[in-house]
């Protein structure tokens, strides 16, 4: 059974997630996304900063600006996956507020909205959340429709890196100088009231390395002040050991006695101990042994934060051929959904 803290995790229907580049951020956001969908729900996983990761995640061809249906599970929950760009973003809010048509291309053409989401950050990141803003509010019917119902269940958002997770959030503050007032300020209020929900967490990804695990801790404080709802921490590419504790207790010891040991049982296994063989070999266990250590340690220093903590395997073949499958079913077992 999971926890209780956990087990908050299944009521919210945005989730967030961000880390330190090289995480593995983006195969967690679709990990999550795929593991909710096979609950039956209806499932958008986006993402905003153009890399097409949750592409080749899926394999499938590069992802639009037009939302496109990734995984039919049997359970009858749908998988949906969207590239934000914030250059048809604005092209799109222009339409909305403005009608502009014809004008907007125009605009495009002489490279005003490319000077407007670049000369204004916090522009871009309205118009970025925006997108999730609007597709979180859909009615079951599409725009316009009375009903009542929503068109997804949940969402998934693969959010920048921490570095810039924080202002890419607040898009509040990110308009103080640029937008007091206006159609623009006031979607910003809007985006800000969802971000900040309860049905909202933001989940932090990390490695059991010293600087993720840093920047993880940093990065969570930064959330918090921003008045967003702290989700799980989520470590992955958990490695597991290799080494017995009988093992890693002679590794402790001298060389002396390693070495005798590693010939007997090299010996006894039908192989000849040479030289370069036997050291190599303790040079191995004894770098596994120092990884283990400090996966140990960082665990703690992650533990120590207060929030629930979620594992995920290193897959040694990657995500290809069902990766992400299994790393959903071990979400769905620590009671994501």
């Amino acid at each position: 059974m999971p926890s209780p803290a956990v087990a908050d995790l299944a009521s919210a229907r945005l989730h967030i997630v961000t880390g330190k580049g090289g995480v593995g951020k983006t195969t967690v956001a679709a990990s999550l996304a795929l593991a909710l969908a096979t609950t039956g729900k209806r499932v958008l996983v986006i993402e905003v900063e153009g890399r097409q990761g949750l592409s080749q995640t899926f394999d499938v061809p590069p992802l639009g600006t037009e939302e496109v249906r990734l995984v039919q599970h049997h359970s009858g929950g749908e998988l949906w996956g969207l590239s934000v760009d914030a250059k048809a973003a604005l092209l799109e809010y222009l339409q909305l507020f403005y009608k502009l048509g014809r004008a907007g291309s125009a605009l495009e053409k002489v490279g005003a909205i490319d000077f407007a989401t670049t000369i204004a950050p916090g522009v871009r990141d309205v118009l970025l959340t925006g997108k999730v803003y609007e597709a979180a509010g859909r009615p079951r019917g599409g725009r316009g429709s009375k009903q009542k119902a929503l068109h997804y269940d949940a969402l998934v958002l693969d959010a920048p890196p921490t570095g810039r997770a924080v202002r890419f959030l607040n898009v509040n503050a990110g308009l103080a100088d640029v937008a007091k007032v206006g159609p623009i300020r006031s979607q910003a209020d809007s985006i800000t009231s969802m971000l900040r929900d309860r049905r909202t967490l933001v989940h932090m990804v990390t490695l059991l390395e010293e600087m993720p695990v840093q920047e993880s801790l940093d990065g969570l404080r930064d959330l918090a002040d921003a008045q967003l709802h702290l989700g799980a921490i989520i470590v992955n590419q958990i490695r597991e050991p290799y080494l017995s504790p009988t093992h890693l207790e002679v590794l402790a010891h001298g060389d002396d006695e390693l070495d005798e040991t590693l010939r007997e049982q090299l010996t006894a296994a039908g192989l000849r101990p040479t030289n370069p063989m036997v050291t190599g070999l303790m040079r191995e266990g004894r770098d596994h042994a120092q990884r283990l250590a400090l996966q140990e340690a960082m665990a703690a220093e992650i533990a120590d934060a207060g929030r629930p903590v979620l594992e995920l395997p290193a897959l040694t073949g990657g995500v290809e051929d069902g990766g992400i499958g299994v790393l959903a079913d071990e979400l769905l077992e620590q009671g994501v959904a």
